[in-house]
């Protein structure tokens, strides 16, 4: 089970596990959005990984005191940056779209959607609830349609699988090895400085103190005391 949450106004964040997205097919949620908000979603992705997302959205009814599916004119623009924040697709949608996208850099991906509702006068105040599913790796296969192509039966279809499988596992663990690398730098980085900085701390305590025994020792010459 992926566990996320989602901050109440303006633009939103949502972390997912890497490992827990591993152990589910897929995200699948639901969120509310209003006129002028944006929601972002942080995913942590493998490099070369494909990743679909899917989503529809239904408008608040007054009258009915309900969420119904929207009309054809509103829209979502969907934005997506790796974690250089570089963009890598940016792109209006319909009421309901489907995008897809594959990571070239490891690491933190975030996935930004808001409504063109400011360009037009369909929401009138209310909020709009977004259904949203994302696939990642091989989850986003589409087996079925895989052995209809290629005519595989049911034994290869499942060796086909199993090596998806197994190619996206060493794709998470390469990801490890990488999150671990960077660890191990930003660890050792600090260590250097917090070394250098006792270094500094200790090399000032004795130049304070050579200058203060110099300093009284003047003192004390001056009032011919020694």
């Amino acid at each position: 089970m992926v566990s996320v949450s989602v901050s109440g106004s303006g633009s939103g964040s949502v972390s997912v596990g890497l490992l827990l997205a591993l152990l589910s097919p897929s995200l699948a949620l639901y969120f509310h959005i209003g006129e002028t908000e944006k929601k972002c979603f942080i995913e942590e992705i493998p490099d070369e990984t494909m990743v679909i997302g899917k989503y529809r959205t239904q408008l608040w009814d007054k009258h009915t005191g309900s969420f119904l599916p929207s009309t054809p004119g509103l829209g979502m623009h969907v934005e997506i940056k790796d974690p250089d924040t570089k963009i890598i697709l940016s792109r209006q949608y319909g009421s309901d779209g489907r995008f897809t996208f594959t990571s070239h850099t490891p690491g933190e991906h975030q996935i930004c959607l808001h409504s063109n509702s400011t360009k037009m006068a369909l929401f009138a105040g209310g909020k709009l609830r977004v259904h949203l599913d994302i696939q990642v790796g091989e989850h986003t296969n589409n087996y079925p349609e895989i052995a209809a192509k290629d005519k595989l039966t049911e034994l290869q279809l499942r060796v086909r699988q199993l090596l998806d499988q197994v190619e996206q596992i060493q794709k998470e663990q390469n990801y490890q090895r990488y999150r671990e690398e960077r660890f191990r730098m930003t660890s050792e980085s600090t260590n250097q400085r917090v070394l250098w900085w006792s270094i500094a701390q200790t090399l000032i305590l004795i130049l304070t103190g050579i200058w203060q025994m110099k300093h009284l020792k003047s003192f004390f010459e001056a009032k011919k005391l020694v």
